[in-house]
């Protein structure tokens, strides 16, 4: 895990050099003006600030389309290189031309970092903390601002500020951030399994969780890439094959045999009766919210969440007394080389690493290793079975605590396949097998020697049980090729068909898609109509109209250095309000810190709208209106400034995760171009209060949006989040035509 934590940090750093340019423009633009004697020129003032967004807005609507296409690293070191270039000619520019080029550089430089660290991040994170990290790159941006308003302030209390040094600082951070991304950075796991890679996936997992076995999540990673409409929900009673046999012969025919990512690794389910697909996840209440406003995809992450509140521990919790189920008698060898060990016994030829980077040969590495599919064989092989019996998929018992291999995908969720077989019209019988991410209902497990109540009144002896409810569909594993030699394992090799179809604008329209689209862009939407830019743009003016100005003016500092100082300042506070976000992120959660951080975000707005209206003396106006920005400031960081970028990372299936995230992006800087540029002309057509009052209720709407339709994800594995966005549009389809 320290792996994850060391690669998000200096991932991050792409953040820290887009504050740090924002911050140090601010403060540059005052000597560029003199020097090119700009002051009777706002325009070409304005496209100098602005410049970057344009660039951004530019790079953007290919950004997503390229990470996908060459990967996210190759993309972030063109990002640390366009910083480190612009920088550069920054610190040269002999001309306002020059100048303007620079800026639209860093701007490109801009656009991919805040586009792709957090998809980066995402793909690359432990779920339980996946919000944590995917925090960083608001902290070091906050980070990066102070450090260069430190900068500015120092360098404006010379004789002769040089704006070329201002700017051209920034190549020193930009070339340890390119340093970092081309010699530490590893691609992301989930874009190399994307393109067949499979054992440079399987060597990055490795690196960045810290252990040798990953197979669960390697097969997670494969299985993501397969998301579809047919996901089912359902609940089974999982246990081991004699507890459940000897539970009720007669109802033998109705279990099913469930399997892991390892061999050696399966047990016994049977499904739970009587229960509709929405109560089987969430026995408090339906799905669909009585009053119909609620998104039914809301209630139903709420469920899961109320039934496994822990996040946070990377110890698999579905089976938690279940030792014995994933363990073999003594010590013996786990199958950790099932890629070599594989291929040497379907007699292929070893994939090598120099022939990592070919994707064609990557893609005939088994996955799984073969496990057999007979329902009527015994499951419980003998006390005295060895290694090779071990690898028939068998049942096994053992020492607890020495597991042949992880079944654990992250928040107390596990990765299982069934075969499910079924008579075609003709009268044959057709099969394949089907993923299923089960997640423990609370309560239902026990310890050998207890007994657990279960659905129907049935009751288990004397045996370890649990209770899981289950996402079910068409697994993306397994080989065509291979389904005419049953019995054999479940999701044998990559299937090539999957790979080669890459990503469309047809999978856009796909129902998942197109509600966490909406998600998506609607935060990014309602976020830049929050009222950031315009209280950011214009802290110094509300604080200076409030006297806090002539107060640093009289400890001897000049208004701009005195405005320098109290933007230093802010930011400053700011940190600490985002390190608590950090943590409360993956705790309390991603809505619940919104639902909680926006109304104080509303509160301030208005406190500012009356500060402008009303005179409460020189005084009073002045404290109530710096606490005013100052909780604007610190809480909007909390909630507002990095969830929308850490959900959009969340949302998408991976074959789209790119094109979707540069959509949302590009709403991201459109919006701020337009609440930018229209800001000076609503402050004289409104006045300030007139300006704030229309951020206050934007701010409101935000709320009344994320209580309707954002859902919590937090501690979820992508691919389950993805899963969930897939049933929760089925569901509200299904509604709308019924």
């Amino acid at each position: 895990m320290s792996g994850a934590v060391l690669v998000a940090v200096a991932a991050a750093i792409g953040n820290l050099l887009q504050g740090w340019d924002n911050a140090t423009i601010a403060g540059s633009i005052l000597y560029i003006k003199k020097e090119f004697q700009l002051e009777n020129e706002p325009t070409v003032e304005g496209l100098i600030v602005a410049m970057s967004l344009i660039g951004a807005t530019v790079v953007t609507t290919c950004s997503g389309a390229l990470s996908d296409l060459l990967g996210r690293r190759p993309m972030l070191i063109i990002s640390s290189m366009l910083y480190f270039v612009s920088s550069l000619v920054m610190l040269w520019s002999p001309n306002v031309y020059i100048l303007l080029f620079a800026r639209l550089l860093d701007g490109l430089g801009i656009g991919l970092a805040v586009t792709l660290v957090p998809l980066y991040i995402s793909e690359t994170a432990p779920p339980e903390i996946r919000g944590l990290l995917n925090t960083l790159p608001q902290f070091t941006g906050s980070l990066g601002m102070f450090f260069s308003y430190c900068m500015v302030f120092g360098m404006s209390l010379m004789k002769a500020p040089s704006w070329r040094i201002m700017l051209g600082v920034l190549s020193i951070p930009s070339l340890i951030f390119f340093a970092l991304t081309l010699l530490f950075l590893p691609e992301s796991p989930r874009w190399l399994v994307s393109k067949g890679r499979m054992l440079e996936a399987k060597k990055v997992l490795q690196r960045l969780r810290g252990r040798e076995d990953v197979s669960g999540e390697m097969a997670l990673l494969v299985e993501g890439l397969g998301v579809g409409g047919d996901t089912a929900i359902e609940e089974y009673i999982i246990g081991p094959a004699n507890e459940l046999d000897e539970e009720d012969q007669s109802r033998e025919k109705d279990q099913i045999k469930l399997y892991g990512p390892e061999q050696g690794q399966s047990w016994v389910a049977r499904p739970v009766a009587g229960q509709n697909s929405v109560g089987l996840v969430s026995r408090k209440g339906s799905m669909v919210n009585q009053s119909g406003l609620v998104d039914p995809l809301v209630t139903l992450f709420g469920s899961i969440h109320e039934k496994h509140p822990e996040t946070g521990s990377m110890r698999s919790t579905l089976f938690p007394h279940f030792g014995s189920m994933f363990s073999v008698g003594g010590n013996q060898p786990r199958n950790e080389d099932w890629d070599e060990e594989s291929l040497a016994r379907e007699g292929d030829d070893y994939v090598s690493d120099a022939a990592a980077g070919d994707s064609d040969d990557n893609l005939q590495s088994p996955l799984i290793s073969r496990q057999t599919t007979s329902m009527d064989k015994d499951i419980t092989p003998p006390a005295h079975s060895n290694l090779s019996s071990m690898r028939q998929g068998s049942l096994l018992h053992g020492n607890a605590g020495e597991p042949t291999g992880s079944t654990g995908i992250g928040g107390g969720w596990q990765l299982a396949w069934k075969w499910s077989e079924r008579e075609s019209p003709d009268g044959k019988k057709e099969g394949g097998f089907q993923r299923i991410y089960l997640h423990q209902d609370g309560g239902s497990g026990s310890r050998r020697g207890s007994v657990v109540s279960l659905p129907g009144g049935d009751l288990p002896t004397d045996g370890e049980v649990v209770q899981a409810a289950a996402l079910v569909s068409r697994s993306a594993l397994y080989n065509k090729d291979l389904m005419c030699q049953r019995p054999v394992g479940p999701a044998m090799i990559h299937p090539s068909e999957t790979i080669a179809k890459g990503p469309s604008w047809s999978d856009l329209f796909e129902p998942g898609v197109k509600h966490a689209l909406i998600v998506g862009v609607g935060m990014q939407i309602l976020q830049q109509f929050s009222g950031i830019n315009g209280v950011l743009y214009y802290t110094p003016q509300i604080l200076e109209q409030a006297g806090v100005g002539y107060l640093l003016s009289s400890l001897g500092l000049g208004s701009t250095s005195s405005s320098f100082l109290i933007s230093a300042v802010t930011t400053l506070l700011m940190l600490p309000c985002i390190a608590i976000a950090m943590r409360l992120m993956d705790i309390s959660g991603r809505r619940t810190l919104l639902l909680s951080t926006i109304p104080v975000l509303i509160v301030a707005l208005l406190i500012l709208v009356l500060g402008s209206l009303v005179d409460l003396g020189t005084t009073a106006n002045a404290s109530i209106s710096t606490i005013s920005v100052i909780v604007y400031f610190c809480f909007f960081v909390m909630g507002f400034g990095p969830i929308p970028n850490i959900l959009c990372a969340e949302i998408f299936p991976t074959r789209v995760r790119g094109l979707c995230i540069a959509i949302c992006a590009l709403t991201f800087w459109i919006c701020d171009i337009i609440v930018t540029y229209t800001l000076p002309v609503m402050l004289n057509s409104l006045g300030l209060a007139g300006v704030f009052g229309i951020y206050a209720v934007a701010c409101f709407i935000a709320w009344v949006f994320v209580f309707l339709k954002v859902p919590e994800t937090k501690g979820m594995p992508l691919e389950v989040i993805i899963e969930f966005f897939s049933v929760g549009a089925k569901q509200v389809d299904d509604a709308k035509h019924n």
